[in-house]
């Protein structure tokens, strides 16, 4: 588990799980960001790069260097041995990354850390390693009206991406806390303050116990 007190922030796509994080992190969270990681590992010269280019071929690198995403994000909701062979390869370089980068967060003075990450629920060991879940959930509509609104994107792709991910009441099983993120923004703010509140105290109450 990560030594400091942990969130592991999860939802399905389109949930708002980054505007959510947004919030926590004006807050004065440690947000540490999967996909953020992600790209920085697939961008031009990221660290994952020529791993990607010997498992997939020179075809799921664009011209500029970086990870051809919107090839590869077709292909592996596709072909599960795709979507798997890439999980392999990126989910060890990622998860290593995010601690590394929490421990800088938490001694640069953040309370505690927010760990975002879309497939807390399918790779279970994440559960293990936080000391609570926070599920932003919302409708499937809901999800399918905001995913289509990105580029690239249309229902059909917006449908397969949510069928891979875990059910709602998978989600809902794992879960501590639970926003759902369908009311007025302005609503949804003070419920995102109470809980950084409620994690702020935890985390003293952690730090607390290790000294006794």
């Amino acid at each position: 588990m990560f030594t400091a007190f942990s969130v592991g922030l999860t939802g399905g796509v389109g949930s708002g799980k980054s505007t959510i994080a947004t919030m926590l992190s004006a807050c004065g969270a440690a947000i540490i960001d999967a996909d953020a990681i992600a790209h920085q590992l697939t961008n031009a010269g990221g660290a994952a790069i020529e791993a990607l280019r010997e498992s997939f071929g020179s075809e799921a690198i664009a011209a500029d260097g970086s990870l051809d995403r919107a090839r590869m994000r077709t292909h592996v909701f596709s072909d599960v041995a795709a979507r798997t062979r890439l999980e392999s390869l990126l989910h060890p370089m990622i998860r290593t990354a995010m601690r590394e980068r929490g421990a800088e967060l938490i001694a640069g003075g953040c309370p505690y850390a927010v760990f975002v990450v879309p497939l807390l629920v399918e790779k279970g060991s994440w559960r293990d390693n936080v000391d609570r879940v926070l599920l932003i959930d919302c409708s499937e509509a809901t999800q399918i009206a905001r995913v289509c609104a990105r580029t690239d994107i249309d229902e059909k792709l917006a449908r397969s991406i949510i069928a891979s991910q875990a059910t709602r009441p998978q989600r809902l099983a794992v879960a501590d806390d639970v926003l759902i993120n369908e009311a007025p923004l302005q609503e949804i703010q003070r419920r995102v303050e109470h809980l950084h509140r409620t994690y702020v105290r935890s985390a003293a109450m952690k730090r607390s116990s290790k000294t006794l």
